[in-house]
């Protein structure tokens, strides 16, 4: 908890700070202007660009330059120092990108519109293609749809800039990391601008036998005709040669002792050269916007997304008897399943919207928004299973069964098809009253329909609603109060073969933002949050997977988070949550009253960087961050006392030259690689926490 302290005290240190630091520039005479460049400006929580300062929402914008000098190389990892988010609650995944904000899993959209809709069904995003990473705290269904009952991720990609630049870069590191990245953007007339983002990795990771290999190309283009009106394209491939990187450890070997001792985070327990995780997306997006007069505007975007993906992998059997899933005295030797699928994933989306400002007094202005949204996707996977045992402390991969390089058909190979569509209706009413009070109002109507293949089709409609309010109290203070809600339909049956209903969702929230200029922004904002309807597992049957629809959570708690640039170009961010998120009911009575299974009650960070000049047209960035998350705890029938997690504090540091157009940096994350934990789980199994990972970079800038 001393990092904990130290944050607090950091984020009080911030505000005072400022009167020293007028008190410098005076001393030195007139200085540029210092803003938090692209922290105060978003379009996720109100589609309309609105300051951060004016939303009764907290929203959290990381650009491009942060997530990269912290060393982000997943979307995971853009979110390690946003208040109220657990990135990576599950450890490095090669899988998927996960986080939880405020306990809840995330919705991940991109440029407003949703981006994936079923797990294990496409490969991750790369940072790399997007210029900020936006997080909106608390439900968003009213302007997004369903889902987003604890928060969204919105990526922004990069588009064309008619003022040419560049970059390429080359890097190495751990795990034999070796790169090749380019950014090329600029005019190709005077209407029209073009750019080309490129990634090629050959990587391994900590996992043995795991790589992380990745082709990305992603170009786009925009028309500007003239000031009122742009045309953007924006095309991606990417194509992932990949593997699980999660293991699915039994728990004891890891976190509980065994005989045999402990399992090396290194532990691959599988089938070289057949598990896999390889894919491959092609995405196209089309954005149209045009502004009619000062009063009206129109946006119109479209999406449409292929994906194919081979997922083959084996986890070992905890499940079954997880308080002794060995099948010998000596704990060494258990059951393993294999796993196998081949998933298709089309997604066609669209989100429209118009735009009118107008006043209705003197002294009050409004941003009305009336837009519809339209998405469709379908999800076809085959898939079989097969099972093995093996002597997990001396694995002999040879042995293990490799099913002629394709599925697994000890019991069968079969084919689900899922496919959704979703039309919604939404208006917003943002009202300025005295250029001090903004009020948000809006609303939304849903209609969802899902069809899984064989069996009935389930429909579920919703109307959800917003509002919210701030107002600047004195100069740079605004508290807010807001009331939202949401809701989230569930593919799928329970253990009965019922169908399930839409999770529901509403939070309501109050906090106080204070911007006393362009270089501050603190926020400070207590939240209580009302989930319905939450699937959870069903103690009644032998499967460890079964569910059954018979949960309710209330997740509750502060955050504070905290942004300064400091004269001298120091720039620091700082964070801290509490998250009190518990079933209040549920079938397992052992569960109600506890705390979620892997959500920490705290977590806290720091993130600083300093740059110097050291010579002619030559500087030093050095930057370092600090964070902390609290132990967190599992229970079940079979563990009545509770699963602890340790909690784990985490270094990240940063050294960065810049010489004329060269770059010269060096990212570590974990620096004094120490050995944790994410999350182990009352079900049976645990997940490695990410070790010290390093690499150096040198870019050309043109």
């Amino acid at each position: 908890m001393k990092l904990v302290r130290f944050v607090l005290c950091a984020c009080t240190a911030l505000c005072s700070v400022q009167a020293m630091a007028e008190e410098a520039d005076s001393a030195a005479g007139q200085r540029p202007e210092i803003v938090v460049t692209g922290l105060l400006q978003a379009s996720a929580g109100t589609k309309t660009d609105t300051p951060l300062v004016e939303t009764p929402q907290p929203i959290t914008v990381i650009t491009d330059d942060i997530y990269l000098a912290q060393g982000a190389i997943s979307i995971s990892d853009t979110l390690r120092y946003v208040a109220g988010v657990q990135a990576n609650p599950y450890g490095p995944d090669g899988r998927v990108d996960g986080g939880f904000i405020r306990g809840i899993n995330a919705l991940q959209f991109r440029d407003g519109m949703r981006d994936l809709y079923s797990y294990y069904a496409s490969i991750r995003s790369d940072p790399y293609n997007f210029s900020q990473v936006e997080v909106v705290r608390g439900p968003a269904s009213v302007l997004f749809g369903n889902g987003s009952i604890g928060g969204l991720i919105n990526l922004v990609s990069k588009t064309p800039q008619f003022e040419p630049e560049g970059e390429v870069s080359l890097r190495a590191g751990s795990h034999s990391r070796l790169e090749l990245l380019a950014d090329v953007t600029g005019p190709v007339s005077d209407d029209l601008a073009a750019r080309l983002a490129v990634r090629v990795r050959d990587s391994g990771t900590q996992t043995n036998f795991v790589p992380d290999d990745r082709v990305l190309v992603a170009p786009s283009v925009t028309w500007s005709p003239g000031s009122d009106t742009s045309v953007t394209l924006i095309g991606m491939y990417q194509e992932d040669d990949g593997g699980s990187t999660s293991q699915f450890l039994p728990l004891f070997g890891t976190i509980y002792p065994n005989p045999n001792g402990r399992l090396p985070h290194s532990t691959f327990i599988g089938k070289p050269g057949w598990d896999r995780y390889d894919g491959r997306l092609l995405e196209g997006t089309g954005i149209v916007e045009h502004r009619f007069s000062d009063m009206v505007r129109v946006s119109l975007k479209a999406r449409y997304i292929d994906s194919d993906l081979t997922y083959l992998t084996h986890y070992p059997n905890n499940y079954s008897t997880p308080t002794n899933p060995f099948l010998d005295a000596d704990q060494r030797i258990i059951g393993l399943y294999a796993d196998g699928s081949y998933a298709g994933m089309n997604v066609f989306s669209t989100d429209n919207n118009l735009r009118f400002d107008f006043g209705t007094g003197e002294n009050i202005d409004h941003t009305l928004l009336a837009g519809i949204d339209y998405s469709w996707n379908r999800v076809t996977k085959t898939g079989g299973f097969g099972f093995e045992q093996i002597d997990i402390y001396d694995i002999d991969y040879d042995s293990l069964l490799d099913y002629g390089g394709g599925l697994p058909d000890t019991f069968g190979i079969s084919t689900t098809i899922v496919s959704q569509k979703q039309l919604g209706f939404y208006l917003q009413d943002q009202i300025r009253l005295w250029d001090r009070v903004s009020i948000v109002l809006g609303g939304r109507r849903d209609h969802v329909r899902t069809q899984t293949h064989g069996s009935p089709a389930e429909k579920a409609n919703a109307t959800t609603f917003r509002a919210g309010i701030i107002g600047e109290v004195t100069k740079g203070v605004s508290p807010f109060f807001s009331f939202t809600e949401s809701f989230e339909p569930i593919s799928g049956t329970d253990s009965a073969g019922r169908a399930y209903i839409p999770k529901t969702g509403r939070q309501f929230e109050a906090g106080i933002k204070f911007h006393p200029d362009e270089a501050t922004l603190v926020t400070f904002t207590a939240y209580h949050i009302k989930e319905s309807n939450r699937p959870i597992s069903d103690d009644t049957t032998p499967d460890p997977f079964d569910q059954i629809q018979a949960g309710e959570l209330v997740s509750k708690g502060f955050e504070l988070e905290a942004r300064r640039v400091l004269p001298g170009d120091f720039e620091i961010l700082a964070n801290y949550s509490y998250n009190k998120a518990e079933l209040t009911k549920s079938d397992d009575p052992l569960t109600i009253g506890k705390q979620l299974g892997n959500v920490p009650k705290h977590n806290a960070s720091i993130w600083a960087t300093k740059t110097l000049e050291v010579g002619p047209d030559t500087s030093l960035r050095l930057g370092g961050g600090v964070r902390y998350s609290s132990a967190n705890y599992s229970f079940s029938s079979n563990f009545p006392d509770g699963i602890r997690t340790p909690h784990y504090t985490l270094v990240d540091a940063l050294a960065e030259l810049s010489w004329h157009q060269w770059l010269f940096s060096i990212n570590a994350t974990n620096l004094f690689d120490k050995t944790f934990y994410s999350a182990c789980l009352a079900r049976g199994d645990c997940f490695n926490g990410e070790l010290r990972n390093v690499f150096g970079t040198v870019t050309y800038r043109f």
